[in-house]
């Protein structure tokens, strides 16, 4: 941790951030970065308490703000008690990041690969946890980024909305309503200095998701991309850093695949 803070360069400094799903995984990754960075970051999860504080703590060990809060993203009041913690911790909200995730297991045999066997539900279950899940968190942001005439909103998605090789009907199709999401809110929040993009990652090695995948599959998707190399969790956090960062502020409205140029959307 003491390592990645004496690299990173300065990009956030005085900046807040909200990071959804950030006990584990991806999303602790980019809590960890945005720490480093100099942001003040709040840790949100669901479930996994101790994962959460434990971030925090080694975030705060190294020198960084961060604090954990536990809230539901399908829930708006709770989303809005966050927002509301982290204004009195902080007195601002300059990033968020919609990383949170339903429980999901990327199976190729499971029933919603086939449009014979998908059910409602499985649809019903990740919309509700990606697309509602963001629009809850934007919606309660909102009012604190137009009071400031500024804010960062990045979403996060998954390049099999552009090159499905294992057709996850369910979570494929909550993941590209967020880029509809995304244009719709940079178009209607330019005028407030809130810039809103989409950020889509490959299979990242590794994350949670991504375990149980062999070093030949890595190797398989390593030598399909023009970089010759799997993006690493740290490559995709650090993209993260570049769109919450001053660096892109002539950049909003966009889908980016980060994926070493796996898929050219």
């Amino acid at each position: 941790m003491s390592q990645n803070y004496a690299t990173i360069p300065a990009l956030l400094t005085e900046k807040v951030a909200i990071v959804t799903g950030a006990s584990r995984g991806l999303g602790a990754q980019i809590v960890q970065k945005m720490a480093a960075a100099g942001a003040s970051v709040c840790v949100n999860y669901l479930n996994s308490k101790e994962s959460a504080e434990a971030i925090v703590a080694d975030i705060i060990v190294a020198g960084g703000q961060a604090f954990a809060c536990q809230a539901d993203v399908t829930e708006l009041e709770q989303m809005q008690a966050m927002v509301a913690d982290v204004i009195a911790r902080y007195g601002r909200i300059d990033i968020l990041v919609n990383n949170a995730l339903p429980s999901y297991q990327f199976n190729p045999s499971a029933d919603y690969t086939s449009i014979e066997t998908v059910k409602w539900a499985h649809f019903s279950q990740q919309i509700d946890g990606i697309v509602k899940g963001a629009v809850n968190t934007v919606q309660a942001v909102l009012p604190q980024m137009k009071t400031q005439q500024m804010g960062k909103i990045i979403n996060i998605s998954t390049n099999l909305v552009y090159n499905p090789v294992v057709t996850y009907y369910d979570y494929t199709t909550a993941k590209s309503a967020l880029i509809g999401l995304t244009r719709n809110l940079a178009s209607e929040l330019g005028q407030y200095g809130i810039r809103v993009n989409l950020l889509a990652g490959g299979l990242l090695k590794t994350t949670d998701a991504s375990r149980l995948t062999t070093e030949e599959v890595f190797d398989y998707i390593a030598t399909t991309t023009p970089l010759r190399q799997a993006t690493s969790v740290a490559d995709f956090a650090n993209s993260v850093l570049l769109l919450a960062s001053d660096l892109s502020a002539a950049i909003t409205g966009q889908s980016i695949a980060v994926d070493g140029g796996l898929t050219m959307p």
